[in-house]
């Protein structure tokens, strides 16, 4: 009986934990402030300042405000420092904060 209770507990676990993981949301420190997805350009903009880059990335199809509806919105990609020898790629979907990456400069 024990193996097959560990393997219960192990398939109801494990499909939570995925779900955890891709809950969380992405953030980045901008001297002592913080900007995570979800935050507008605006306040992106007011606590990181000015990119050193903004590139226009194109369009992209996302759920509209009614059932079944879809708009189209713009998609950015800004580029922040080289920060202690780290550059951030932060994207834009629409007004919003949608991913940020980061990348050793210089590679």
């Amino acid at each position: 009986m024990k193996p097959l209770f560990t393997l219960r507990l192990v398939a109801l676990v494990l499909p939570l934990t995925v779900i955890a993981l891709d809950a969380q949301a992405a953030s980045l420190r901008c001297n002592s402030k913080l900007i995570s997805t979800g935050d507008v350009t605006s306040d992106v903009l007011s606590r990181c300042g000015e990119p050193v880059s903004r590139s226009f990335l194109g369009y992209k199809q996302v759920p509209g405000p009614r059932y079944g509806e879809s708009m189209e919105v713009a998609v950015e990609e800004w580029i922040y420092g080289p920060w202690s020898g780290m550059l951030y790629f932060v994207r834009f979907e629409g007004n919003r904060l949608s991913d940020i990456q980061s990348k050793r400069s210089g590679n």
